[in-house]
């Protein structure tokens, strides 16, 4: 059966009115062609009417389903509130602002359904080849990347990039906490998955602006990025599992 029956996009969002909607209406042409897809949306407290416009159209939808937070919880926590409540598992994460194109996303599901056969444990992740960012947006990003891969060894180009496809058990059978979404790849590793980055596009920011300062996501990210370089140490998943049968046979022979 193709995976395309069955897919869950996930959208978190925060005073997202002015990239929201037009970004739900580019989805939905995608749905309309996908049996059982859906949209969770999860609105993380915002103040502005994002959270109206979306429930607007999901009057007259089956396949989108809104969630709201009674207060703000965070990006991570969205995405634990959204795939949660997914009935499917296949779920594509995309970010709110509009600046992940969702046209990568029939390319990603041709890889997936390709490489998930053999791998259940699977992770795939965009890399935004031309990024439409501020050029101290991109220079504290290929820092963090440089510092990633001396400390966590995940050598992923782009952790940061918000359209990425996973399995929802693999998103549950992870250790939760808040930022669990900028170290996806490195603990998909730790438990022995494999980690697939698909060049994709990426666009400007129609309206709004991003809720993150480059000065918050250092001092967050350092934190993090030890805490996870802890966990990956202390708590090592095994690669390959010794088959039985080898232990049996060796036992007989002595």
């Amino acid at each position: 059966m193709s995976i395309y029956k069955n897919i869950s996009i996930v959208i978190p969002i925060y005073n997202e009115s002015e990239n929201i909607i037009v970004l739900l209406k580019e989805l939905l042409k995608i749905l309309d062609t996908i049996s059982g897809g859906e949209i969770v949306i999860v609105d993380d407290c915002s103040t502005d009417n994002g959270a109206e416009l979306v429930l607007k159209h999901a009057e007259y939808r089956e396949n989108i389903i809104f969630c709201a937070h009674a207060k703000r919880l965070g990006q991570s926590a969205c995405l634990l509130t959204a795939i949660k409540h997914s009935k499917n598992d296949t779920i594509i994460t995309l970010d709110g602002d509009g600046q992940n194109d969702p046209k990568d996303i029939k390319n990603m599901l041709e890889i997936w359904e390709k490489e998930y056969k053999n791998s259940d444990f699977l992770l795939l992740i965009g890399n935004r080849i031309r990024r439409k960012d501020t050029f101290s947006k991109k220079l504290a990003s290929r820092l963090a990347l440089y510092i990633r891969k001396i400390i966590l060894k995940d050598n992923t180009p782009d952790t940061g990039c918000g359209i990425k496809i996973f399995s929802k058990s693999t998103f549950l059978s992870l250790p939760y906490f808040d930022h669990i979404h900028r170290f996806l790849p490195a603990l998909v590793n730790r438990q022995g998955g494999r980690v697939i980055s698909i060049p994709v596009s990426h666009r400007a920011r129609a309206g709004g602006k991003s809720k993150y300062s480059n000065w918050l996501r250092f001092r967050v990210g350092i934190l993090d990025l030890w805490g996870v370089f802890w966990l990956i140490r202390r708590s090592p998943f095994p690669i390959k599992l010794i088959d039985k049968n080898i232990i049996k046979n060796n036992q007989e022979k002595e």
